[in-house]
């Protein structure tokens, strides 16, 4: 008989796990429908995705490692460093500003909510999604955006102070 089949747990362990996939999809969801509504980088599927294969990351690594801790530790060091690869992704970098550090921002979110999910500690996940939401709906608002008058780093700014200034610069000395 085949050995995966000795070990198999019966439907209670797939209830189980499609219950965890599950939850974590719906914490996710809120989160990545502010982001797809604002037509962000990352948007309603990367975000999901992001929830609920960490969550099953971890739960396979539960069930194939066990409570073995180096071996824990290594998944979630995998994970961590994947989840800062997409995120990095999701940031814009241009001459004026950079856009889309929110959206990296709740990448690492939804990936945490998938965590604890997996490891069953559903209040930091309820916890990390509401003030996910919330940061993005509510505080946006509040978030001063830089004058498109003024410069947007210090190069620029010497610059436009030169360029504006009534001495001559040293290249007009010349």
């Amino acid at each position: 008989m085949n050995i995966e089949l000795m070990n198999w747990k019966g439907w209670g362990e797939i209830v189980s796990h499609l219950v965890q996939l599950g939850v974590a999809f719906l914490l996710a969801l809120p989160i990545a429908l502010d982001r797809e509504r604002k037509e962000r980088s990352a948007g309603l599927r990367t975000l999901i995705l992001v929830a609920v294969s960490t969550c099953g990351y971890m739960m396979a690594g539960r069930a194939s490692f066990g409570r073995n801790t180096d071996a824990e530790s290594r998944l979630w060091q995998g994970i961590v460093t994947g989840i800062g690869f997409i995120g990095s992704g999701a940031i814009l970098k241009t001459q004026a500003s950079v856009r889309g550090t929110a959206t990296a921002a709740s990448i690492w979110n939804t990936a945490a909510i998938g965590a604890s999910v997996a490891y069953g500690n559903y209040d930091i996940a309820v916890v990390l999604s509401v003030l996910n939401v919330v940061v993005l709906r509510w505080l946006a608002p509040l978030k001063s955006e830089p004058d498109s008058n003024g410069p947007p780093d210090a190069e620029a700014g010497r610059r436009r102070s030169e360029e504006t200034s009534t001495e001559p610069t040293q290249s007009q000395m010349l």
